[in-house]
């Protein structure tokens, strides 16, 4: 699931909107897997960081 979150990211980074969007539902899809959500808000940070702070912040709560 995690490699198919980072590919379905990686297609609407072209859009914060897009990209805010998709982000929530892969969340939601994920359910109560908290160790593959940390994983991915690592991943979304260390790729995206700097492109989408803000989306990446308040999806995530941090």
């Amino acid at each position: 699931m995690l490699d198919f979150s980072k590919t379905i990211l990686k297609g609407v980074s072209f859009s914060e909107q897009l990209f805010s969007k998709e982000l929530r539902k892969l969340i939601a899809f994920m359910g109560d897997d908290k160790n593959s959500i940390q994983k991915l808000k690592e991943w979304c940070s260390e790729h995206f960081g700097k492109q989408f702070p803000d989306a990446i912040a308040g999806t995530f709560g941090s």
